[in-house]
C-alpha cells in the first residue's frame, strides 16, 4: 500500500486538546472483525467484553518531562529544548526550536541549575548536546519541565498534563511519548477487569518521537522508523504463551504493546523473553503472529499508528469506523477517544 491511501478529511475541531474529566469516561467504539459490527459505548463498560482466560498487555513505560526552555548565551535568546533520548552518560539527542538559532558551540542555559553545550548536529532540526549540573539530573527535569506534548495539540503543556499525560501502569522512565490506549484506565476499571478473569502481563516500550513523525515517502516500505528501547519478560512470555495454547484472546494496550510483542516473537510464532531496540514498521498487509485484539485510540492522517490499526482491521473499515465516529463526535488523537477492535 502506499502512503496515499491513508489520507482522510479530519477537520481540526476533532483532535482533542484536552483530556475528559474522568480517564475511563471517553467515548469506546467497539469493532467485531469477524461481524464487521461497530458498536458504541463508554470506555468504563469495556471489562464486560473481555472474557475469563484472556490476558490484557499493558506498557509500564513512564513518560517524563522532557520538554525543556532555556536561552543561549550571550544573546538571551529563548529555545526549546526536547529530550529525546540519552546517548550516554549526560549525553543527549534533543530537538531544539527554532532550530535555526542553534549552532554547534552555542551553550544554553535551563534555569539555575542546568547547562548543555551543543556539540554536533544531527537531521531535522535535531542537536546532541551533554548537559551540566548539579544534583541529579532527572530530579532537575522533573522541576523544571513540561509534558512533551505531541504535536497537533495545539496549546502549552499545563501543570495537570504531567499525571494525564502519563497511564496508571507507569512504572520505569523513559519515554517521552505517552502510551496513550492506556490513559483511559483507572484502578477502579482494571479491578472490574480481573475480576472477570484477565490477567494482566507487563511489557516495556519507551516511546519515542518517530509514531508521531511524517511519512514522508509515497512507497511504505522505504519508510524508516525510529529505534525505540523495548523489554519482553520471561515472565510476561510465560503468561502470554500460556494464554495462547488455552486458546485465550492476547488483548494488546496500545501500538506500542503491539510493536513490543511482534518484536519478540520466535519463527514458530511463541513470544519468547527478548530486551533492546526495534524499529518495527507494521503496516498492511501483516499477518499478527501474537496479538489477538487491540485496544487503541482513532490516529491521524498518514501516520505509522493509523497504517498499524489498518493492518489489523483493515484500512476500508477502519476508515469506515472513522467516518462513523466524526458522525458521532468522537475526539481524535492522544486525549482523544479510543477503540477496541476485537
Amino acid at each position: 500500500m502506499k502512503l496515499s491511501d491513508f489520507r482522510y478529511e479530519l477537520p481540526e475541531e476533532f483532535i482533542a486538546q484536552y483530556p475528559v474529566e474522568k480517564r475511563d469516561h471517553s467515548a469506546l467504539m467497539v469493532i467485531n472483525r469477524a461481524k464487521s459490527k461497530i458498536e458504541h459505548t463508554r470506555f468504563d463498560k469495556i471489562f464486560s467484553y473481555l472474557n475469563s482466560g484472556d490476558c490484557m498487555v499493558v506498557n509500564e513505560t513512564k513518560v517524563f518531562p522532557a520538554r525543556l526552555t532555556g536561552t543561549k548565551d550571550k544573546t538571551d535568546a529563548v529555545v526549546e529544548v526536547f529530550l529525546l533520548r540519552e546517548l550516554e552518560n549526560d549525553l543527549w539527542e534533543v530537538l531544539v526550536k527554532p532550530a535555526r538559532k542553534v549552532r554547534v558551540g552555542n551553550r544554553l542555559t535551563i534555569g539555575d541549575k542546568l547547562v548543555c553545550d551543543v556539540i554536533d548536529n544531527t537531521v531535522s532540526g535535531g542537536r546532541v548536546v551533554r548537559f551540566s549540573y548539579d544534583g541529579d539530573f532527572y530530579e532537575i527535569v522533573e522541576q523544571i519541565g513540561k509534558a512533551p506534548l505531541p504535536p497537533n495539540i495545539n496549546r502549552e503543556p499545563e501543570p495537570q498534563d504531567k499525571d494525564r499525560y502519563q497511564t496508571i501502569f507507569a512504572r520505569y522512565r523513559g519515554a517521552v511519548a505517552a502510551p496513550t490506549a492506556g490513559m483511559h484506565f483507572t484502578n477502579t476499571l482494571l479491578k472490574k477487569i480481573k475480576k472477570r478473569g484477565v490477567q494482566i502481563v507487563p511489557v516495556l516500550l519507551h516511546l519515542g518521537q518517530g509514531s508521531y513523525r511524517p511519512v514522508l515517502v509515497e512507497d511504505l516500505s522505504r519508510h524508516k522508523m525510529d529505534s525505540e528501547y523495548f523489554e519482553v519478560s520471561a515472565e510476561a512470555v510465560t503468561i502470554i504463551n500460556d494464554v495462547k495454547k488455552k486458546k485465550g484472546k492476547i488483548v494488546a494496550v496500545g501500538a506500542s504493546a503491539v510493536r513490543a510483542l511482534e518484536s519478540a516473537v520466535t519463527s514458530e510464532g511463541w513470544a519468547k523473553p527478548i530486551s533492546g531496540w526495534t524499529d518495527k514498521f507494521i503496516y498492511p498487509p501483516y499477518e499478527f503472529k501474537i496479538v489477538d485484539q487491540l485496544i487503541t485510540n482513532l490516529h491521524l492522517p498518514n501516520t505509522t499508528l493509523l497504517m498499524l490499526v489498518s493492518a489489523f482491521a483493515g484500512r476500508d473499515f477502519i476508515l469506515k469506523a472513522y467516518r462513523e465516529a466524526m458522525e458521532k463526535n468522537y475526539r481524535f488523537y492522544s486525549y482523544g477517544d479510543a477503540m477496541y477492535l476485537q
